[in-house]
């Protein structure tokens, strides 16, 4: 575990609301509990907990969801996840998040993002390039060694909820807040709600701008909309667990990048066992894959216990998974100036590292 910990990462698939730290959740929780928002005993023994059942997930997605609709909360939670991140060595990360709107604070999907930003800019720890030329050609230094960076990138999420006019106004802040760091639009929400038709105008709205587009895709049966989606081709897609022999042939023959959440998948019940999960399979197929975390709070992971779980589970070895952390970063929606300084770091890492 510890040398997948010092291991460069790049992170393609994180949630920002679900990466909450449990401390931090305990902490608002207790305080709405206090204020009779909520019943705090309900979901006490809940947060403590990092062997989650699925109707414990659910009921602490619930409390992200209240917990979250406050300005200084959204703020906070940002500068966490990506110190947490950034602890772990993850080099690059691409947050993904719902703008929300929340009439009685005032708060509007603009508002939210702007939340968002500060958090970004309330990192001390770390140097984050957060934006364009942001601190690329900047090279801080303390007591006479380079700073450690993390580049991170925003991608702005259509919920599944969302009708199609809404879809678009998050797709037009996406277009807005390009030179804040948002490289990209992410379909994402409960798998069972709305249909494909409703989102795609958004989707292919984003495309036409220039936005990179990354799906949830087959998180549930639903093979119509699973071919749907493989044909409107998008950069990525998240998941892919109820794929059938049609859309995989689909999917390898378009090579279109896949990001894989282990731990994620199998706290759900979306795959029934770590050893059939079909990451080995796109693996030995040399096709496209990124390991993700999905929501590291919630399932109680990391993206360095990812590698070391797929390590152990599929007998890979280190020089393997390096490899495969390393391929990341083809799939990230960075410029090609990013992509370039993120393989340097790769590199640097790649002669330093005991790979015996």
């Amino acid at each position: 575990m510890d040398w997948y910990l010092s291991m460069p990462k790049v992170e393609l698939h994180a949630h920002l609301n679900g990466s909450i730290r449990d401390s931090t959740l305990f902490e608002l929780g207790r305080v709405l509990g206090e204020k009779g928002t909520i019943n705090f005993s309900e979901v006490e023994h809940v947060i403590l907990k990092n062997d989650r059942s699925l109707h414990e997930v659910f009921k602490l997605f619930d409390l992200i969801h209240i917990v979250t609709t406050d300005h200084k909360t959204v703020t906070r939670i940002t500068k966490e996840v990506v110190e947490d991140f950034a602890a772990e060595n993850v080099v690059y990360l691409e947050l993904r998040t719902t703008p929300k709107r929340n009439d009685s604070i005032g708060m509007s999907k603009r508002s939210y993002m702007e939340a968002v930003l500060e958090g970004l800019r309330s990192v001390s720890v770390v140097d984050v390039d957060y934006a364009p030329h942001n601190l690329s050609s900047i090279t801080d230094t303390c007591n006479g060694t380079v700073r450690k960076k993390i580049y991170v990138r925003l991608l702005l999420s259509i919920d599944r909820r969302e009708t199609t006019a809404s879809a678009i106004e998050t797709v037009k802040l996406a277009m807005e807040m390009r030179d804040m760091g948002v490289v990209g639009i992410d379909l994402s929400g409960n798998p069972i709600v709305g249909e494909w038709g409703t989102f795609l105008p958004a989707l292919e709205f984003a495309r036409e701008q220039g936005l990179s587009v990354t799906l949830h895709c087959g998180e549930v049966p639903n093979q119509k909309e699973i071919q749907s989606m493989l044909d409107f081709f998008p950069e990525r897609i998240g998941h892919a667990c109820c794929f059938e022999e049609e859309e995989w042939g689909k999917l390898k023959s378009l090579k279109i990048p896949v990001e894989i959440c282990l731990t994620s998948n199998i706290r759900t019940a979306t795959i029934s066992s770590i050893e059939i999960h079909h990451f080995a399979d796109l693996y030995n197929a040399k096709h496209p894959t990124v390991l993700c975390t999905d929501d590291s709070g919630v399932f109680s992971t990391s993206l360095s216990a990812e590698y070391s779980l797929a390590s152990s589970t599929f007998v890979l070895g280190k020089k393997e998974m390096f490899q495969l952390a390393k391929n990341g970063i083809e799939y990230i929606f960075a410029n090609d100036e990013v992509k370039r300084e993120v393989r340097e770091v790769f590199d640097l890492a790649g002669r330093k590292l005991d790979f015996a």
